[in-house]
């Protein structure tokens, strides 16, 4: 609600605030808010081009496991994604992001069965030698 007082003068909010601090928390909120649309546009593009990607089994070995760690400042919480690199028998190679629960039981050196979506890790059977 605005309020006028008996000069005209508008009584709102940001009535006696300076136009370089309207100016900037706008510019702050469009930030932010082009921030969030830009990750649920690549997001929703990512699982799209997924969904497109045909299904590929193919036998490969396990070349490398890494983990990226972020965040974990202060009274945050560390939060880990977990990578394992795939090498087919013609050479070429494939990093596909994969689940905590499923990385502990791949090893480097592993051969046998990998299947993959995309950039959508599906599985691997482990070949015994």
């Amino acid at each position: 609600m605005l309020l006028v007082d008996q000069f005209g003068e508008s009584q709102g909010f940001f009535a006696g605030m300076p136009l370089f601090f309207k100016l900037f928390g706008g510019f702050v909120v469009l930030a932010i808010a082009g921030t969030i649309i830009f990750v649920i546009v690549k997001g929703v593009g990512t699982w799209s081009s997924n969904n497109a990607s045909p299904v590929v089994q193919a036998r490969c070995k396990v070349i490398d496991k890494r983990t990226e760690v972020w965040g974990g400042s202060g009274d945050s919480s560390a939060s880990t994604n977990y990578y394992i690199t795939f090498e087919f028998e013609d050479g070429n190679r494939v990093e596909l992001p994969i689940r905590s629960n499923q990385f502990g039981l791949i090893a480097q050196g592993d051969q046998g069965e990998l299947t993959y979506q995309g950039t959508r890790f599906k599985g691997f059977n482990r070949t015994i030698m």
